[in-house]
């Protein structure tokens, strides 16, 4: 009997080493395990939530108090939004990367906007609708690519977002920086507010991070947040990324967590 016990005993740790090293390797396999906690917050943190109402009731007031102040410029008015993550929620194409473990790719976004299924980020809705009952139009400056223009305009009807049409949905051609397209909404129209999830959605010059991540950059122009700048939160992805990760796009998802990791500031470099 004893014998037997000692077996079974032997045999169940030998089947606990041998899982071990497998489960590891698959962990380390997931290249987006780091999107979990962010995910998570965007889709169950109530702050998050708030941050959205905060930052669209900014929006409104802003609007408010621009057209009760007289200028030169007869134009016509108009807010300019970034679509993902400022107007559509797209949380649910991350779940599902977190699920299957696998890189980003163009394909796997595709089938996403191509199901035009993303909802209504908190307060949006609600905002441009406001806007649009002031006389002020919408224009959705995305870099989502051309290809998912009848997609994005079918998505952004069905939750009743104002002008959403080819006029005024421009997506990239040739590149993410979006100075052009924002020039070609100025030829027509005064822009009051901007608002997006991203620092390019704003202005080029805080597109680069390269010196102080862009800090200084944004330090330059904090007058203008809150004010003409509306920024959504967005924990899930972003250009500041690029240089946490100094444009290393050919490392693993272990070798990436490790360069986050790296840039972590704890209190023995403060």
């Amino acid at each position: 009997m004893r014998k037997l016990f000692f077996a079974l005993a032997a045999f169940s740790i030998l089947i606990s080493s041998c899982s071990k090293p497998q489960d590891s390797k698959k962990q380390e396999n997931n290249q987006n395990e780091h999107l979990v906690m962010a995910t998570l917050w965007f889709q169950r943190a109530s702050e998050c939530r708030a941050l959205y109402y905060q930052a669209f009731n900014m929006a409104k007031l802003s609007l408010d108090n621009q057209l009760l102040t007289k200028n030169d410029n007869t134009k016509p008015k108009a807010v300019v939004v970034d679509i993902d993550e400022t107007v559509l929620d797209n949380s649910p194409f991350e779940t599902n990367s977190i699920r299957s473990g696998k890189a980003f790719t163009r394909a796997a976004w595709k089938e996403w906007t191509d199901m035009a299924k993303a909802s209504a980020t908190p307060g949006s809705l609600e905002f441009l609708k406001y806007a649009e009952s002031k006389g002020v139009e919408t224009f959705y400056i995305s870099n989502r690519d051309t290809s998912a223009l009848a997609k994005t305009i079918e998505n952004l009807n069905e939750l009743g977002f104002p002008f959403a049409d080819k006029r005024h949905v421009l997506l990239k051609t040739k590149t993410s920086i979006k100075t052009e397209r924002r020039n070609k909404v100025l030829e027509t129209h005064e822009i009051l507010i901007l608002a997006g999830d991203n620092l390019g959605d704003f202005d080029e010059f805080l597109e680069d991070r390269s010196t102080d991540f862009g800090f200084s950059k944004v330090d330059e122009r904090q007058a203008e947040f809150g004010q003409r700048f509306i920024v959504l939160p967005n924990p899930m992805y972003g250009s500041w990324e690029k240089e946490v990760l100094k444009s290393e796009r050919k490392l693993d998802g272990f070798e990436k967590e490790n360069l986050r990791k790296k840039q972590l500031i704890g209190y023995e470099e403060l």
